[in-house]
Formats: C-alpha cells, structure tokens, sequence
C-alpha cells in the first residue's frame, strides 16, 4: 500500500508543471524581427532571432558572427531606389532553455547601413528564413512598439496566427542620437516562455530510479490520453467508421493499436528525418503533407464506406439480406488506424531528440511508446462508445427512417471530415 501511495505521488509530481520552459508558438518556428531607424545620422537595423527548440537543436553549435554575415545578407534594404549595404557590427548570443531539456536559440544583430543627411524613401525586406514558420515582424523607427516585445512576448492572442510581415516601405528622417545597444543578461535571456508541464518535461528528470521511470511511463501514458481528446487524431472518423461499419469491441482495440504502431513509427521517421536529412528536408514542411495523406485517406474510406452501405441498401431492398454486409475490411481498418496516428506529436519529437541529446534514447523510446498507447486507449474508448451507443439504439427499437440510415450517414461524416481535412492542407503544401 506504501508502494502504491508512493508511486501516485511521484506521479502526480511529474504530471505538475516543472521549472523548464517551451517556446510558446512552438517547437518548431524561426521567428524574426527587424527594427529599421536612424541614429548617429546613419541607418540602423536591429535584427532578431528566435530559434525555438527543434531548429536550435538542428542548428548546433551556433558562430554568432557567421549568422550575422548570413542576416546581413537576406536584410535587403532600399534607399531612394537604390540597393544599400549592411554590415553586422554587434551580436549578442543566448540560448534559453527550452522544452525537455532542450534550448532555445535569441541572437541579436545590429546591422549599420549608410549615413543619411536628407529625408529618405526606404524599403525594407527580409528574406532570412523564407519558407520557415513562425513570427515575423518589422517596424521602423526607434520608438516603434513591436507587437511582440522584440520577440520577447508573444501575444497571446496571436499565437495561433502569428504576424506575417517581411517587408515594409516609408520615409527615414536624419535623426542623432547614439546607436542602438543590443540586450544583455536576463533582458537577452527571454524569459517569457509557456510552461512545460507535462510530457516533453518528463525526460528531463535527473534521477532515473525504477520508482520514477516507472511514474514517469504513467505520466508519459496519461498525457498520450489528454493529448488525444485534443483536436485532431481522427476522433470523429473514427466513431463514424465504427458505427457506418458494423464495427464491433474486437475492431475499436484494434483501430487503437493501429494508431499506436502508426504514431510511434511517425515519430522515430520524423527524428531520423531531422537528425540525418535537416540540410534537405525542414520537419515543419512534411505536417501540411502528413495532413494532406491523411485527409486523401479519409476521403477514401468515405467513399468506401458510403459505397458498401449503399451496396447493402440496394441488396436490402431487392430482398438479399446478409446480416454480416458491411463488417470493416483489414483495408479499411488499417487506413482509419493511420489516418489517425499519421501525425506526430511535436512533443514526442521533442523528447525524442532531448533523450539523444541526454544520452537516454532507450527511456525516450518507452517514452513514446507510453505516449503513443495512452492516445490509443482514448481513441479505442471514443470507438467503444459508438459501438455500444449503436448497440443502445438497436435494442431500443428505434425503427424510423432516420436509424435505417444512420449508416450512410455515417460515411457522408467520414467523407465530409476527409474533405474539410484535404482543403485545408492544400494551401500550405508547397
């Protein structure tokens, strides 16, 4: 009994919010910022950026001076017309710790352009990064307020759409003044940053006894399962496939160990993807084609789904009854199971990458295992309500039409969810 309570309060501690941070527009994003104004009578730009954990981790060791060399070259700056050149003059260097274990990446580069003695038409782009996601911002003048603090804080409530903007045109007027300074100490640090309670932080402990490794493939399992009541993973697919198919207890365990196998794969290809091939391929391109795989599956089993049913209705109709028409295929088993697993967490791929860099692959892998079943066991419940919800209405001898064609109905969800998934990854598959 002492074991038991013992181990309900390592894991509870672990589920807790810990003291590490994450980037809060996430594990992935390149964020950039430029500040364009005149001091000393000369053109001056402030440039910022913010590596958040997996391009920090892909990056390596980071030379300040060559990255500067680098931004100084996408900074294109126009004055009148004419091209004009900047020169890196200062860095300042800080790598933030990050989600379990890992760091996050804050370099300022001050940039000096020519000096200015008239009112000037300025335009301004920046190129770094291009095709990477993440904030983008550039304003002009000293007292310009950023709508992120210099990249500092986000707001909230532009973390799911963040700023856009790599480009700006105005008027630049001589001004005096001292150069700008680049930040140090706690200001170059960034400290604000999203708590990372929960599964990325769980890799990060400093003693691994059997007691916490144990806890910790608890808490590993439990966040899996809160993870997948989040949207996304097909939830609806899956209840609609289950109940448009005859879908019976054996088919929703089964549906879950798909999409544990399916996930876990996921993450291990998306971690070799990122450690062996990060020069050709940027792990945040291959989401909108995951998205789009999965939406064209779904869009499949729809229309399979929807075809058999209506097979069996046309058979119905005729007088052929076969009771067991329209039981899920091994196919199209298989295809929901992926559809719903196709995606992997950032998060897994975070620990992932933490335990190579903590020399912890083996409890990294179980980890995600951990991860992977507990997003199962909810996705295999959803499933087992729909079964036994369609069971619930049989017996209740609910015979109108609209029970008679629950099934179809069925599959038109399916279908529809497919649809609505392809349209929206389209426009971000480049």
């Amino acid at each position: 009994m002492k074991r038991l309570l013992l181990l309900l309060v390592a894991l509870s501690a672990l589920a807790a919010p810990a003291a590490a941070t994450a980037h809060p527009l996430g594990n992935f994003t390149s964020n950039r910022f430029s500040r364009v104004e005149v001091a000393a009578h000369r053109v001056y730009v402030l440039y910022v950026l913010d590596l958040a954990e997996i391009p920090t981790y892909q990056a390596g060791r980071i030379d300040a001076r060559a990255y500067a060399r680098r931004i100084a070259a996408g900074a294109r700056l126009r004055l009148d017309g004419g091209r004009a050149t900047l020169t890196p003059v200062a860095t300042a260097l800080a790598h933030p710790r990050g989600a379990g274990g890992l760091h996050t990446t804050r370099l300022e580069v001050l940039l000096r352009g020519p000096r200015l003695s008239t009112t000037t038409r300025l335009a301004y782009e920046d190129t770094n990064y291009a095709g990477r996601i993440g904030w983008k911002e550039i304003v002009v003048g000293a007292k310009t307020r950023s709508e992120s603090d210099e990249l500092r804080a986000y707001p909230k409530d532009l973390l799911q759409s963040p700023l856009d903007v790599t480009s700006v045109t105005g008027q630049l007027e001589p001004a005096g003044g001292s150069p700008p300074r680049l930040a140090t100490g706690k200001t170059l640090e960034a400290p604000d940053r999203v708590a990372d309670a929960g599964f990325a932080s769980l890799i990060g402990r400093e003693r691994l006894s059997a007691l916490v490794i144990l806890a910790s493939l608890g808490a590993a399992f439990f966040w899996g399962m809160a993870h997948a009541l989040s949207p996304g993973h097909g939830k609806t697919i899956v209840a609609a496939y289950l109940v448009g198919q005859r879908g019976t207890p054996l088919h929703a365990a089964a549906l879950g160990l798909i999409v544990t196998v399916t996930h876990t794969i996921g993450v291990f290809a998306l971690g070799l993807i990122t450690l062996a091939l990060s020069q050709l391929i940027v792990p945040e391109q291959l989401y909108p084609w995951l998205n789009l795989v999965s939406g064209l599956l779904v869009v499949a089993i729809g229309a399979a789904v929807f075809r058999s049913r209506y097979r069996h209705q046309r058979a119905h109709s005729h007088g052929h009854h076969h009771h067991q028409h329209g039981a899920p295929g091994r196919r199209s088993l298989v295809a929901v199971g992926i559809s719903g697993g196709l995606l992997p967490c950032p998060s897994a791929l975070v620990v992932l990458l933490a335990a190579i860099s903590l020399h912890r692959v083996a409890f990294g892998m179980l980890l995600i295992v951990a991860f992977s079943a507990g997003l199962a066991l909810s996705i295999t419940g959803i499933g087992l309500v729909a079964v036994f919800a369609k069971r619930l209405f049989r017996r209740a001898s609910f015979e109108g039409r609209l029970v008679r064609l629950l099934p179809a109905a069925s599959a038109l969800v399916i279908l529809a969810a497919g649809l609505a998934m392809t349209v929206r990854a389209l426009p971000k598959v480049s």
